[in-house]
């Protein structure tokens, strides 16, 4: 337990003091955010505001995760969970970098951003099944017993790409996704070390250890680091936002979420955990189809927390209100964690 607040505390620090540091180099490098033309008018004069803040998110979990873990306690958890993370937020910063140097919101194509998560999950893919002692079954608050063979790779890669898009989806707002993401990760810190207390603390099984350091510890110091990290962030990100995190941060944060829940095996439990992000992403499936079949729109905007920006919330309050939203689906997933616990008599 020690670790996981040390690791928490540490990146909140780094976060914390590194963003303005951050902010001022990004000014001077000219690394500021374009705004959708298409978007609120009230969103114009946050255009120039540093973006790809989460480059500093990223080296606060790694700085973290390094000072409590040392130089030879490391799992295959934590490397798979680290690589997922960084190899997103690289693929983010590309994204982030074009559109900087193009002087426009558009970066990527999406097929470029497809096949880079794609390399992504596979790789993870390969490391979480050698490494971490993964299945190729789907899970929910754990393995459901289908087995998916070869097409694992596949459901990875929809999890990865999903979870990582959703995020960045809902990064319109100053500080939604930051707040959000803070929320479902310190999920995930309950449930990794609850699955550590109740599956390898007691019992001496080899897959549980790797030179005396559990994965699910393992996984939980990630997750706080994460949450740590988002969350001095967060300080500096609000409205009004000093910073953004831009896809740097926002696909690197989606991408470690769906990572824990490959670990934790609770790949679908991810789905309520983050019904805030699955309802953002939905919002703009809606939005696009029924507008290419019936030439109508559905929302005013979407993703959707455009939508009710422009009915005239204040966009303090959507962020609030969604923020809200998060911690019931988090309470929710919770809940349904733990009676799947007591309801198999507490064996984890």
């Amino acid at each position: 337990m020690r670790a996981i607040l040390l690791a928490a505390t540490i990146a909140l620090i780094v976060t914390l003091i590194g963003t303005p540091v951050a902010i001022r180099l990004f000014r001077i490098w000219g690394w500021g955010q374009h705004i959708r033309e298409d978007g609120p008018h009230t969103h114009l004069e946050k255009i120039g505001t540093p973006t790809m803040g989460g480059i500093v998110i990223i080296v606060g979990v790694l700085v973290a995760y390094l000072a409590v873990r040392g130089e030879s306690q490391f799992t295959g958890a934590g490397i798979s969970l680290l690589f997922v993370m960084v190899s997103l937020g690289a693929l983010g910063f590309v994204d982030d970098y074009l559109k900087v140097h193009k002087q426009r919101s558009l970066g990527l194509s999406k097929t470029a951003k497809i096949v880079g998560q794609a390399i992504v999950a596979a790789v993870f893919a390969i490391l979480v099944t050698r490494y971490a002692s993964a299945g190729a079954e789907i899970s929910f608050v754990r393995n459901t017993g289908i087995n998916l063979g070869i097409a694992f790779y596949l459901w990875i890669f929809i999890l990865l790409a999903g979870a990582s898009n959703a995020v960045n989806l809902t990064d319109g707002l100053d500080g939604l996704a930051s707040g959000a993401s803070i929320l479902v990760l310190a999920a995930y810190v309950v449930i990794a070390f609850w699955e550590f207390r109740h599956a390898c603390s007691h019992v001496d099984i080899p897959a549980c250890y790797v030179q005396g350091v559990t994965p699910s510890l393992d996984t939980a110091i990630v997750a706080a680091a994460a949450m740590g990290a988002a969350a001095g962030f967060l300080w500096w990100n609000a409205a009004p936002a000093r910073i953004f995190m831009g896809d740097t941060g926002s696909l690197a944060l989606g991408g470690l979420m769906a990572g824990l829940a490959v670990i934790t095996t609770t790949e679908l439990l991810l789905v309520v955990l983050g019904g805030l992000f699955v309802l953002e992403t939905t919002s703009v499936i809606i939005q696009v189809g029924v507008f290419k079949t019936l030439h109508r729109r559905v929302f005013l905007m979407a993703p959707i927390h455009h939508h009710f920006e422009l009915l005239g919330w204040p966009e303090f309050t959507v962020i609030v209100r969604f923020w809200i939203v998060t911690g019931l689906m988090v309470a929710l997933g919770l809940g349904l964690f733990y009676a799947d616990f007591i309801a198999r008599g507490g064996v984890g």
